[in-house]
């Protein structure tokens, strides 16, 4: 940064480690005053307070009094917060707990509601205060999503867009650019725009501004633009409104959108092997019935209609901006401008992606996509209904938006590269997996050895007697494993049911043996909450998933024992059968293992006189996967019994 004499972009993929990266930068910069200036992290506008959101429930507090303490505590920590960052920040997750998502979480701009200058806070907003602050910064901490999204919806200047990054957590890079850059036409994703656009329908929150209140004082007395709004506001009457699910559940869908999403939902479950699983239900896109096509086609034009006057809408603000280019204040033209990219990026470009999903119906979808429809579930009801498009190498546009405009950008992580036991592969697929291969110079590559010697301070044990389906056996396993590493002990599951069944039976044992138990998907508690207490607590015991896996940072003895329930091979969904097609097949399989597998024994060892032992609790888990361990780390195959006396022998003052 100081060589360029410009700010360099820090992305990481977890929370944690930019929490773990602002805290490192003390080291940089000892001065407060001088690291605020120097250095600043960056998240999304969902993970910051709205104090305009605050200020409206405050108001509210005369009919919903109950939410004073809760209030009058957010307001202690506002007037203290650094930046206002309520997601992994220094606001307490476990509050989140304590007083509910609704007081809370909820109070953040993760509507898209901000009326930028228009709001009488904008000068002490949270959110525009990072964004000035990073435009003068050295160094600026983000995260994949923010830095892939603002690329590709342009939501950065030219002037100021970053071009020097240092990608930390690279093997995660082509699960964020995934996200990124795919496109969902479902639902929920339609009725969040129906409320973006016409605001809350019939409900008390009056924090949910529509668009109408959001520009209305900018377009007063352009009657091009208030016809527009009008138009797009009667429109969006046809997306989904309050009680979709039920209404496609029960077959009584009403508008376009809704007719749909149940005519799609009919045609998923028709397909479906097992209609009653308690999974998220998928099915191709190929030979749809003629009644879904005709209610693509009904969709298609409705969301036409809506298309039509956002880009007229659109074109008045630009036109103002030139007209008016002598007398427009900055506030003003910057929230001019602000709302004419929501407009583009949330309404144009959303539209034209999900049109251009339903008019490939029937056809062949473009190469580089998959296509699918889906059911979600939650809780054994439908949680979502859509159709999927995904780019089958996300990592190409990555190349092309974020790396290609780039100065210069590194690419850092311990577990990129496949431990496949060929060098030149091994390589290969870590440049395929970040876009490197994509590039016309394609990508320098250096390795740094490990300081640490993990055969001296760790162990690999495989159990090979323990039954795969008997869930007696495999929760009698996690629990004689917890006891005899004395608790710092994480269990991973690639089920959630099997995490539940594991965690009904161990819980009251471990009580008894005075080791605290937690779980996700079982305690109420946030993840952040649980992994905080399981960092302080050296004694405790966590289940988890692969949430836990890949973003548990925990040094120290806390965390001193991985036992994994079974090998963590890919879900065999349609985008995966897709990409194993077009990647390799087994050999994509065998990749995404090793570096799973990878992830999940990285966290034992952390920093210098942390030790630990993995337990993989799967017979079946074949020797090519012995290279997600470091050279010199052998795989020992014991039977349970012996397992449970190397962890005891391992830890001896556990």
């Amino acid at each position: 940064a100081e060589k360029n004499d410009g700010t360099v972009w820090f992305s990481t993929y977890t929370r944690n480690l930019q929490r773990q990266l602002d805290a490192e930068l003390d080291s940089l910069y000892p001065d407060p005053a001088e690291k605020a200036l120097r250095a600043v992290v960056r998240k999304g506008r969902e993970n910051y307070l709205c104090l305009l959101n605050m200020e409206d429930a405050v108001k509210g507090v005369a009919v919903r009094r109950e939410d004073a303490v809760a209030l009058g505590l957010l307001a202690r920590w506002a007037g203290a917060t650094r930046d206002g960052d309520m997601t992994g920040g220094d606001f307490p997750s476990w509050l989140v707990d304590l007083l509910g998502r609704r007081p809370t979480l909820e109070l953040t701009d993760h509507h898209g509601e901000c009326i930028y200058s228009a709001c009488t806070h904008y000068d002490r907003c949270f959110i525009e205060r990072g964004v000035r602050r990073a435009r003068r910064a050295d160094l600026v901490i983000a995260n994949h999503a923010l830095v892939m999204i603002q690329a590709a919806r342009g939501l950065v200047d030219r002037n100021a867009r970053p071009t020097r990054y240092v990608f930390d957590e690279g093997h995660h890079v082509f699960d964020a650019a995934d996200n990124a850059f795919s496109a969902a036409l479902s639902g929920r994703e339609t009725a969040e725009l129906r409320r973006w656009l016409r605001g809350a329908e019939g409900r008390r929150r009056a924090r949910a501004r529509g668009l109408k209140t959001r520009i209305d004082d900018l377009i007063a007395g352009d009657g091009d633009a208030e016809k527009a709004l009008e138009e797009i506001l009667r429109y969006a009457s046809a997306l989904p409104g309050e009680g979709w699910h039920q209404r496609c559940a029960e077959g009584r869908p009403k508008g376009a959108a809704e007719s749909f999403f149940a005519t799609l939902r009919a045609q998923v479950y028709a397909r479906a092997p097992d209609a009653d699983t308690p999974y998220d239900i998928e099915s191709e896109t190929t030979d749809p019935p003629q009644e879904l096509l005709k209610a693509a086609s009904a969709l298609d034009d409705a969301l036409g209609r809506i298309e039509v006057p956002i880009r007229r809408l659109r074109g008045r603000l630009m036109a103002r901006l030139d007209a008016e280019a002598d007398e427009l204040d900055t506030p003003t033209r910057n929230r001019i401008e602000s709302i004419s990219q929501s407009l583009g990026h949330r309404g144009q470009d959303t539209l034209a992606a999900w049109r251009d999903m339903l008019g490939s119906l029937g056809r062949d979808v473009p190469v580089e996509f998959v296509d699918w429809f889906s059911v979600e579930r939650a809780f054994g009801r439908d949680a979502d209904i859509g159709m999927h498009r995904h780019w089958i190498d996300p990592t190409q546009p990555f190349a092309e938006v974020v790396a290609a405009q780039a100065h210069g950008l590194v690419v850092t992580s311990a577990t990129l590269r496949d431990g496949s036991g060929d060098v030149e592969a091994d390589w290969a697929s870590a440049e395929a997996r970040t876009g490197a291969n994509h590039l016309p110079r394609g990508a320098v590559r250096a390795a740094v050895p490990s300081p640490f010697a993990y055969d001296e301070l760790t162990r690999v044990l495989v159990v090979t007697d323990v039954g795969r389906g008997d869930l007696d056996q495999l929760a009698a396993a996690y629990r004689e494993l917890f006891k005899a590493a004395g608790g710092g002990a994480l269990g991973l599951f690639t089920a959630i049911s099997r995490l539940r069944a594991v965690h009904e039976r161990i819980a009251e044992p471990l009580d008894q043996a005075e080791l605290a138990l937690y779980a996700q998907h079982v305690d109420r508690l946030n993840l952040a909450t649980l992994i905080d207490i399981f960092r302080v607590e050296e004694h405790a015991c966590l289940l988890g998933t692969d949430a836990v896996r890949d973003g548990v940072d925990v040094p120290g003895p806390s965390l001193r024992l991985i036992v994994f329930d079974r090998v963590p091979w890919p879900r065999p969904s349609i985008l995966h059968r897709t990409r194993r097609n077009a990647f390799g097949k087994a050999a994509y399989d065998d990749m995404i293992t090793r570096l799973r597998l990878k992830q999940a024994y990285g966290r034992l060892v952390r920093r210098a006189g942390d030790r630990g032992v993995f337990v993989m609790l799967d017979a079946r888990m074949p020797s090519r996967l012995a290279g997600a361990f470091p050279d010199g780390v052998g795989i020992e195959r014991v039977g349970l019994a012996d397992a449970i006396a190397a962890v005891r022998d391992f830890f001896p003052s556990s």
